[in-house]
């Protein structure tokens, strides 16, 4: 049932039938030359509750007959509408309503960036709505995201692009019968608020463990694949039989983020999505003729689509240091790129390029089975589209050569500290763009707070409970303050009677002095350190109270808003830059 098998011509563009309804805000599928078809049908009304249709021959109440009657729609499925005059306003269009700002109406279309953008199309007819759905692959998550993202937390999805060569013209890249690996990730990490966003790439040739992946067949059975010890990232996917599903338990037990939801792309989906929206702008440093990705591009500012879109993204001996990271940096760039097109007026208010971008999106994107529909990929990017380009951080785990590898300089391992302070951010959900700012307040707040004499350590007496840290942390905070700190006067208290979010330590008014050293100490921020009342110790004297909460990371460890390691690189997706 599409433009030809309706009688219209044959060069009718179906993306020109969309048309914007001014009382809903959103775009239409108007059948010219037949009878114009509604939108989906109203759930309340008799296609989405089942009724019955009008018998044949006969109007449905408050619609007028049409000549002739035809064939009753299926359950569903639009029917026919009224034409209307050239002159006839829309119903219930009153003269003087104010129209819809230009801001709302590209809102209409807004939702998606990335591989999201298919989400655009959430106000097209039922019958393109179900053609996109048969586009939609999926693959089971296999219990290992979260079972679905939610619109009151934060958002975790993993972006993976394998370098598997399927598809036409993409078995010239070489290695056309692998697998594929996990050749380029990204965990893309949306902020609760959704003011923020953090883009996450995790290098293929990273050594970590590969843990056990209970993985769905074929035949609907489940198979548990042996997990591997230090062996490279990317082996995560494809190899030995592994899923999407296995990478996102390695990025997990690597990062301690859960994921929500997982999005798969081969190489089509770089050559697909870019021609869709006529190409994205990037802009090299230097002239640069690469054999291995077949990338050939002068110096300066150039639109690349297509096969000249999937070498900018597949070169690596021709940028930088030559290596992975320096590859990375350049597809960092390439989705900053993008972005920025898909978020410009210029796509998002042409319903020819979003209807393109949805039949390239449904069509080269893999995803779990928990977003399996248009619906649920709408509303999930819905969510991701929130943030503003100018929020969205990219930067890359902090890794430093194999020493185990000698000169070869192969592989990569963790650099742990500066690692696991990024995790760490992603996990809190902290944005790089507001990390400093906001590490610059705390600071502030607890120098005020701080401000005044401070105990001397020994004569600091403070009751230790754990109120939501890890079991042990109390004890594990006691040896730490008596032994590195000198804070003898200290006891362990056992449990809190709640759980607490964040570490507070409560004293009374002439307790102040003793409860700032702790704080310093502590390296508490100031809103932790809360004015009330003393307590009393194991030795009948009055005390002041620490309490761990979920916040608390180990003793000694400051639990002011941590700051973005100095030498991970953090670039933003407003910014234009150029490769080197």
């Amino acid at each position: 049932m599409d433009a030809q098998g309706r009688g219209r011509a044959d060069d009718i563009d179906p993306a020109d039938q969309w048309v914007l309804n001014p009382n809903t805000g959103d775009y239409e599928l108007r059948l010219q030359d037949s009878a114009p078809q509604s939108p989906v049908p109203n759930p309340r009304s008799r296609g989405a509750a089942g009724a019955a249709a009008p018998p044949r021959g006969r109007s449905a109440p408050g619609r007028e007959r049409q000549g002739t009657p035809e064939e009753a729609p299926e359950p569903g499925v639009p029917g026919p509408r009224r034409r209307r005059g050239p002159q006839e306003p829309l119903p219930g269009r009153r003269k003087g309503r104010p129209k819809k700002s230009k801001a709302k109406k590209i809102l209409i279309w807004s939702g998606a960036t990335m591989a999201f953008v298919l989400v655009g199309v959430s106000s097209a007819g039922y019958l393109y709505y179900r053609h996109l759905n048969g586009n939609i692959t999926s693959v089971s998550d296999d219990g290992a995201g979260t079972g679905g993202f939610s619109k009151d937390r934060a958002i975790n999805v993993l972006l993976v692009g394998t370098d598997k060569r399927t598809g036409d013209g993409n078995d010239g890249y070489g290695d056309s019968g692998s697998p594929g690996h996990a050749d380029t990730t990204v965990l893309l990490h949306v902020s609760k608020d959704r003011t923020n966003a953090t883009a996450m790439s995790i290098p293929r040739d990273l050594i970590t463990d590969i843990p056990d992946c209970p993985t769905t067949q074929d035949d609907g059975s489940t198979k548990v694949i042996p997990g591997t010890q230090s062996t490279r990232f990317n082996e995560s996917l494809g190899q030995s039989g592994r899923t999407p599903s296995c990478t996102m338990r390695t990025v997990t037990a690597l990062t301690g983020v859960k994921m929500d939801h997982f999005m798969i792309a081969d190489f089509n989906a770089v050559k697909t999505l870019t021609s869709a929206v006529d190409g994205v702008e990037v802009c090299l440093a230097k002239d640069i003729d690469d054999p291995d990705s077949k990338l050939k591009l002068s110096k300066g500012k150039h639109s690349i689509q297509g096969e000249d879109a999937l070498a900018f993204v597949r070169t690596r001996h021709s940028v930088g240091l030559g290596g992975d990271l320096s590859r990375i940096e350049l597809q960092q760039q390439f989705l900053s790129a993008l972005m920025r097109k898909l978020k410009s007026n210029d796509t998002l208010t042409s319903p020819t390029k979003m209807l393109k971008l949805a039949e390239a999106g449904t069509k080269a994107l893999t995803v779990d089975s928990k977003i399996s529909s248009i619906t649920k990929l709408r509303d999930l990017g819905t969510e991701l589209g929130k943030f503003p380009t100018k929020n969205l951080s990219f930067t890359t785990v902090p890794v430093a050569d194999n020493p185990a590898e000698g000169e070869t300089k192969v592989t990569v391992v963790l650099q742990e500290e500066k690692a696991r302070a990024l995790f760490a951010l992603i996990k809190d959900d902290v944005s790089l763009t507001a990390v400093k700012q906001k590490a610059k307040k705390e600071k502030a707040a607890l120098a005020a707070r701080l401000k005044g004499t401070k105990a001397d350590p020994a004569d600091v007496r403070v009751r230790v409970l754990n109120g939501g840290a890890v079991s042990g942390s109390a004890q594990e905070t006691l040896n730490w303050l008596q032994l590195d700190e000198g804070v003898t006067k200290s006891e362990n208290a056992g449990n809190a009677g709640a759980t607490l979010k964040k570490t507070t330590v409560e004293y009374a008014p002439d307790q102040a002095d003793q409860a700032r050293r702790l704080a310093d100490l502590m390296g508490m921020a100031g809103a932790a350190m809360k004015p009330g009342k003393s307590v009393t110790n194991s030795q009948g004297l009055p005390a002041i109270t620490l309490t761990l909460g979920e916040d608390f990371k180990g003793a000694g460890v400051s639990l002011t808003t941590p700051s973005a390691p100095d030498d991970v690189e953090k670039s933003t997706a407003d910014k234009v830059e150029c490769a080197k």
